[in-house]
């Protein structure tokens, strides 16, 4: 298991854990990191990451993607 920001381009991904607040989980819940769902990154540019999760495109910033592990 290790944190979404250092998962490689393009690789499909499956969200094995979140972690954080409560409220930071409940955030990133409803953009749809959830356990289960598949994730692949777009694209990274100085840490930060476009991602793509059930079908939508989503920007994420280090701090955040480093709360995802895969």
């Amino acid at each position: 298991m290790l944190p979404l920001i250092y998962a490689d381009v393009n690789e499909e991904n499956v969200i094995k854990k979140v972690s954080g607040k409560q409220d930071v989980k409940k955030h990133l819940e409803d953009m749809g990191f959830v356990v289960g769902a598949v994730v692949n990154i777009v694209s990274k540019v100085n840490g930060n990451l476009i991602v793509n999760v059930k079908d939508t495109k989503v920007a994420l910033d280090s701090e955040l993607a480093s709360k995802i592990m895969v």
